[in-house]
């Protein structure tokens, strides 16, 4: 299916999975958003569409607290009129990479556009071998966590296929219980129900034949990094997230080198939980607007701070 030119958008659907997961296939930088399961996931969320430019770079198009924002995850368009116009036409580009912004900075200086690096969500970078090993006495707590879940819980890991998707949902809805808000439940229920159209791929946990937590994702670059979407446990198994964390890398690091465990959002209990496992790097993202939304360009902590739950 031929993605229509810009102005003209189209909604994201399953339709258009095997042509975004082509394109978004290419993705260079390791941006979490960037593939075809996340933008489905949240499309409803963000108001996601889609379009290209003339030159056919793919141009991902939402909307967030009421402003309307551009993406572009295959590069920027070769016309810097056309890569302004873009910018002109939402009030921000969101999700630039570093390395595009650095090509285009002195553009979009002339053009009077500001940009700020958007902290909140620089995506977290972990060492694969570093988290299913738990080496060293910086990660000390967490191997003490997991070793406390395996000698408390006789436990088995599956995973995720057409005969434990039922019990990843139960754990899903076990976690849901009691919480003052949903959270990311709609879009987790769907990522583990689609698991197969989404190209996503998982693992349950369970005790004594209870299923007890799950880890959702899928490749971000080929080989090299793998994104991990979801994560969930049910409450009460003390140590099941450090250990669905660590089961999950230890099966990832016979393929991948890298894990990108997401952003943090700016919530500070997340950011905490992130850093305590020691990221090797971030996958740095920024934020361009005009004069006319000022608010976007102001580093505060709120918008500045850099997801997987339970980290």
């Amino acid at each position: 299916m031929e993605l229509p030119v810009f102005p003209e958008t189209t909604e994201i659907s399953l339709s258009l999975s095997c042509d975004l997961r082509r394109v978004l296939g290419g993705n260079r930088h390791g941006i979490s958003e960037f593939t075809f399961a996340g933008l489905y996931l949240f499309r409803t969320h963000y108001e996601y569409r889609v379009s290209r430019t003339h030159c056919g770079k793919l141009v991902i198009h939402g909307v967030r607290d009421g402003r309307r924002f551009v993406s572009l995850p295959c590069g920027f368009p070769e016309s810097p009129e056309e890569l302004c116009g873009l910018i002109a036409a939402h009030d921000y580009l969101k999700n630039a990479s570093e390395a595009d912004i650095q090509t285009h900075r002195s553009l979009f200086e002339a053009s009077g556009y500001g940009i700020v690096a958007d902290r909140n969500n620089f995506d977290y970078l972990y060492s694969a071998a570093d988290l299913a090993d738990l080496s060293g006495k910086k990660l000390h707590k967490k191997r003490n966590h997991v070793n406390g879940f395996l000698k408390e819980y006789a436990h088995e890991e599956r995973p995720l296929d057409d005969q434990t998707v039922h019990d990843a949902l139960s754990v899903l809805e076990a976690w849901r219980e009691g919480r003052e808000d949903e959270g990311d439940y709609a879009e987790s229920k769907e990522a583990v129900t689609r698991f197969d159209q989404l190209g996503l791929s998982g693992m349950v946990v369970y005790v004594d034949g209870v299923p007890v937590a799950f880890a959702v994702g899928e490749p971000l670059v080929t080989d090299y990094m793998y994104v991990v979407h979801v994560e969930k446990a049910v409450p009460g198994y003390r140590g099941a997230y450090q250990f669905v964390n660590k089961a999950f890398a230890e099966e990832l690091v016979k393929r991948y080198e890298v894990i990108n465990r997401e952003q943090d959002l700016g919530e500070p209990g997340i950011r905490q939980a992130k850093m305590t496992y020691r990221p090797c790097g971030f996958v740095e993202k920024y934020r361009i607007a005009g004069a006319g939304s000022p608010d976007l360009l102001v580093p505060t902590p709120e918008r500045e701070a850099v997801g997987c739950a339970g980290d």
